[in-house]
């Protein structure tokens, strides 16, 4: 296969539709660009979901985290970038930078952390096996990511049941369970939109710790740990099994002046 740049770039535009009623793109909406590319840099480089799914193999997102300056407004054009900083025999660490496309200006960068696993067994895979470890060879810190790794997200005993919601048809992915981007926009749901008229999400991690399944009810914990710090919990019930958790988030948000 042709060498490529170990740095993807990769055009987008906050299209008005997936933008709310600030005009800025929705946090979701971000998140599908960055995994779109994620994707389309593995693919470009032969580690990609396209070879993957010819030997029953797949990417899953553990943990993400997203912080930014600034979100891009209805009709502005950007490039994410996108590069492997560390790939480890079960991990590989991705990170992203947000950047408006005729000025340069910075929005904000994501870093993410994936393992593979084999979709009939559900049980992790050596990355090293895929193309003799290829994937090595476009690790790169050419590009610096300036914020700060996931953290351990921490619950409180007080954590308050706040929502829940059964896992539908428009939750559910090509892998067969609830989508890693669905999961996000179910927690910014939490909030109620007055709160966004006086507060921006500055940071959002995500770590994901199970699988959700269509039919599966979803249950959303929240505690806040200081002032604009958040928490969440989310676990899936199915019929006559045990609540499960499946995931948790932290919000950090910045209250308008």
């Amino acid at each position: 296969m042709e060498n490529k740049p170990k740095i993807g770039k990769y055009p987008f535009m906050a299209e008005p539709f997936h933008c709310d009623f600030q005009r800025q793109l929705f946090m979701g909406h971000l998140g599908n660009h960055l995994l779109n590319a994620a994707d389309f840099h593995s693919n470009d480089r032969g580690f990609g979901m396209n070879y993957l799914n010819t030997i029953n193999k797949t990417w899953v997102l553990s943990r993400l985290a997203v912080e930014m300056e600034e979100m891009p407004k209805a009709y502005d054009r950007f490039f994410v970038y996108t590069w492997v900083e560390n790939a480890m025999r079960y991990f590989t660490n991705r990170n992203f930078k947000v950047e408006e496309q005729s000025t340069g200006k910075v929005y904000g960068y994501g870093r993410s952390v994936w393992a593979m696993i084999d979709t009939e067994t559900r049980q992790p895979v050596n990355l090293m096996e895929i193309h003799d470890g290829d994937i090595v060879n476009y690790v790169t810190r050419e590009l610096d990511c300036p914020i700060d790794k996931s953290s351990r997200v921490r619950m409180t005993d007080d954590a308050e049941l706040v929502a829940t919601a059964m896992a539908a048809y428009d939750d559910i992915d090509m892998n067969g369970h609830v989508n890693s981007i669905k999961y996000i926009e179910h927690v910014l749901d939490l909030f109620k939109l007055d709160w966004y008229k006086t507060h921006s999400l500055r940071r959002f991690e995500i770590a994901y710790v199970a699988e959700a399944h269509e039919g599966e009810m979803l249950r959303f914990y929240r505690c806040e740990n200081e002032p604009n710090d958040f928490s969440v919990r989310i676990t899936a019930q199915g019929s006559g099994s045990e609540e499960t958790e499946v995931v948790r988030s932290r919000l950090l948000f910045t209250q308008f002046k």
